[in-house]
């Protein structure tokens, strides 16, 4: 069982893009300087030298993990370096390797210490794993009717899961980045003025661009659409971006005028 000391080491190094890893991949014959005789070294299952916890399986040039949303991320080591190639680059001070036990400083100055099992169940703990996802993973569909100057509206929200992968970063208890993956999802936005269409369209977080930083962005789910109200401004929506697993978020009012225009601004 991975216990929650456990997942706080093992998140030096969790979860980065896979298609980042698989680029530095296909480069890594020329990297500078590395070591392959520490990299075989590091082959293996390794726990917590402390509790005996699994931490991370080393296999070929790729690091996995015991948690069901870490992705596998890339390595290499180059000199007393341990480098981690993924959404970021991060490299981490080598204090002591042999074939059975690893030592490095994590970002906060903290000693990891490591050992190598040979205990071959283990291997059980890293079979394939279903990602977790903040959303449903089903469709949610909403409908509004409403009237306006006597004329009927009917505005249809349809919010879609997708494939698109969203990887969340945080500093860990070990003061080392943490990136975990979750799914995007597009929402389908669609008004009609009795039978006529007035607006329609598939919604991404990159609409809000220019309303929301582009860390925050990077990092947050398009969670939902809400209808708020009608005026004479027009048809106005709240989109919620959010960041899986926090409370941070941001609620983009997005106007629909009555002549089929959209415009966005930040809910103040």
């Amino acid at each position: 069982m991975v216990t929650n000391k456990s997942v706080k080491i093992i998140g030096f190094i969790l979860g980065f893009f896979l298609i980042l890893g698989c680029n530095s991949r296909s480069n890594k014959s020329s990297e500078v300087g590395e070591d392959f005789v520490a990299k075989q070294n590091l082959q293996g299952i390794w726990l917590d030298d402390d509790d005996d916890d699994v931490v991370f399986r080393i296999k070929g040039d790729t690091v996995y993990f015991p948690d069901s949303t870490s992705m596998p991320a890339y390595f290499r080591i180059e000199k007393d370096s341990f480098i981690i190639v993924g959404g970021n680059t991060i490299s981490y001070h080598i204090i002591k390797q042999t074939p059975h036990l690893f030592v490095f400083i994590n970002q906060n100055g903290e000693k990891i210490k490591l050992c190598k099992t040979n205990d071959k169940s283990y291997l059980d703990m890293f079979a394939a794993k279903t990602v977790l996802t903040i959303n449903q993973n089903k469709i949610v569909k909403r409908d509004t009717v409403f009237y306006n100057n006597g004329d009927k509206y009917h505005c249809y929200i349809q919010v879609n899961p997708t494939t698109y992968k969203v990887a969340k970063s945080s500093c860990n208890e070990d003061g080392v980045q943490v990136d975990n993956v979750y799914y995007d999802n597009i929402v389908n936005l669609n008004v009609y003025k009795g039978a006529g269409k007035v607006y329609s369209s598939d919604m991404r977080k990159e609409n809000f661009k220019n309303e929301v930083p582009n860390q925050f962005l990077r990092q947050a789910v398009f969670s939902d659409m809400t209808f708020d109200k009608a005026d004479n401004e027009g048809m106005h929506f709240f989109a919620v971006l959010a960041i899986p697993e926090t409370s941070i978020s941001y609620y983009v009012e997005t106007v629909v005028t009555y002549n089929g225009k959209i415009f966005f601004r930040i809910k103040r």
